[in-house]
């Protein structure tokens, strides 16, 4: 979200939540309800699971949202509670699954590669990624948010930010190609 307006309205909303205000809470909740729906969809994979962790998100945080010192930084404190949330499911569902290897590649291409016209077919393709490839290209490319915002979201240092964005890009762009070619 880039209009200061917005920003400026998003801290009030916080502010009011913080102080108690359940309608505050409530247009937070239809402001953010379906981009996060989408993202933590995305980061698990599959929608059978998602509502369940939503209402938990909500949950967690109508519960911790009077302990967030800074209102500025919601954006990036809800997607973090959500992406933990996200993550409790797919351990308890893949144990044995390993994480990304951590390597710090500077990314020096343009963030703007895709139209909007490829959009349906971004979104499929999405779904063939990893979870850790699916959350940095959503949180990046849809939620719009900074490389410095991403890294307090998924809890790890901006460059290995950097790499997983590159390498989330390169296997969007094989998995994009595949299905060129099955077309």
């Amino acid at each position: 979200m880039s209009d200061p307006a917005e920003q400026i309205y998003e801290r009030l909303l916080v502010l009011r939540c913080q102080a108690g205000d359940e309608a505050a809470f409530a247009e937070i909740v239809e402001r953010f309800g379906p981009r996060l729906h989408y993202f933590v969809r995305k980061v698990l994979g599959h929608a059978q699971s998602a509502e369940d962790v939503m209402q938990d998100v909500w949950f967690d945080v109508f519960r911790s949202v009077p302990r967030l010192v800074d209102p500025a930084a919601f954006s990036a404190w809800l997607y973090r509670v959500a992406r933990d949330r996200a993550y409790r499911v797919l351990r308890k569902r893949r144990p044995d699954q390993q994480a990304l290897a951590e390597i710090d590649v500077v990314d020096t291409e343009d963030d703007s590669e895709f139209s909007a016209d490829d959009a349906g077919q971004i979104h499929a393709a999405l779904d063939e990624l990893t979870a850790e490839h699916r959350e940095v290209l959503v949180l990046r490319f849809l939620e719009e948010m900074s490389y410095e915002d991403i890294s307090r979201v998924v809890g790890c240092p901006l460059g290995t930010v950097r790499s997983r964005i590159h390498h989330a890009k390169r296997a969007l762009r094989r998995a994009l190609e595949r299905t060129d070619r099955h077309e």
